[in-house]
């Protein structure tokens, strides 16, 4: 299975960091590991792992401080907002310093009383607060209670792939797709959050418009049966191509035209700086991180959320016009090298860790 967003930040950070300077080992609070943790473990980073029950689990606490202390640990990077409740807390008293990145937030995000009185006391056990997106950092103020001046946007950042125009030509011509047809596509799971249903509708006003127009779907999950409802409720299955889950799609997103991201909500889509890497034009909905990835009218189009018309209309736009598609391909990809490489991820967070073995309490003198 394809590894999720925050584990290959992870991994882009644990396998790309300076040996000589930082040594890496990981404490995960789920199991099993599975693919993820195999590969890392076959790259030289020490693991562990606890199967952590419902509720707050003191044992798991427990072994996160002996494992702490065991491994000499100078920081805890804590990832997503669980590992950040056990991290601070399994760090405190220790002189173990602590980082937490939120990664994402709910569709629909919600404050929680509790969380009003417990976030401010975990933020004094913490020296660093980082956010993926401005628009994180701005829901973490809102609905997390943290002082948003004590939280630092570092953007996801990930290598870069490699285009292979013979093997994305192949492909097109294996699923009968002709050479001069445009193609617009979208890798994802197949969830609600993503609202296919909503970019299918307006493939369907595409096709009104762009008869000779494809649509290339990847991924797999929960709505994959509806969807196949829909496309046959509006009589666009014989253009729309759902391979399923493809472990490596690179050649998939290769081979679009123009990358589709239509969700009710996102942190930093990984596959959408994929896209950027490749220099493909996309098309995406203004939430969360996609208008800070996406600059408007530069590397795509950004459009309203869950607006089919505009969604549609934006889609248009690119398909008609070659040259603005092609100025598109170089600004995304010279955009995706100035802001998303790994190393320029890499470079932010060694800073912080840095930063706070040199001097120790750098985000606590924001609270």
């Amino acid at each position: 299975m394809r590894i999720g967003g925050t584990e290959q930040v992870i991994l882009n950070l644990v396998t790309g960091s300076d040996s000589n300077v930082f040594s890496h080992s990981i404490f995960c609070i789920e199991e099993p590991l599975g693919p993820w943790g195999e590969r890392l473990r076959s790259d030289g980073i020490t693991i562990s792992s606890v199967n952590r029950r419902d509720g707050l689990d003191l044992g798991v606490i427990k072994t996160l401080r002996k494992t702490l202390r065991e491994c000499k640990t100078d920081i805890v990077h804590c990832h997503q907002y669980t590992p950040w409740v056990y991290g601070a807390l399994a760090a405190l008293g220790t002189g173990v310093k602590v980082i937490f990145t939120e990664h994402g937030r709910f569709y629909p995000d919600a404050a929680s009383p509790k969380r009003r009185f417990i976030n401010p006391l975990l933020q004094k056990m913490t020296n660093q607060i980082t956010a993926i997106s401005q628009a994180t950092k701005q829901a973490l103020a809102k609905y997390e209670y943290v002082n948003e001046g004590a939280i630092e946007v570092v953007y996801n950042g990930i290598h870069g792939l490699e285009a292979d125009g013979k093997a994305a030509q192949a492909l097109r011509e294996k699923l009968g797709i002709p050479l001069d047809a445009p193609v617009l596509g979208s890798i994802a799971r197949l969830d609600p959050i993503k609202n296919h249903d909503m970019m299918l509708r307006a493939f369907r006003r595409i096709l009104d418009k762009q008869p000779n127009s494809w649509m290339l779907l990847v991924g797999d999950g929960e709505t994959r049966d509806a969807i196949n409802r829909l496309c046959a409720e509006l009589q666009i299955s014989e253009r729309v191509i759902m391979p399923g889950y493809v472990e490596r799609p690179a050649t998939w997103l290769d081979a679009m035209d123009i990358y589709l991201l239509s969700s009710f909500s996102e942190g930093t889509s990984m596959t959408l700086l994929e896209a950027l890497s490749l220099g493909k034009p996309c098309v995406v909905t203004n939430v969360g991180g996609n208008p800070e990835v996406i600059l408007d009218g530069k590397t795509g189009l950004v459009v309203a959320s869950n607006d089919e018309e505009a969604f549609s209309a934006a889609c248009l736009t690119l398909i008609n016009s070659t040259d603005k598609r092609q100025t598109m391909r170089e600004a995304a990809r010279q955009d995706f090298e100035a802001r998303f490489h790994a190393s320029i991820m890499q470079h932010g967070y060694s800073a912080f860790y840095e930063s706070i073995c040199l001097h120790g309490d750098i985000g606590q003198n924001l609270n």
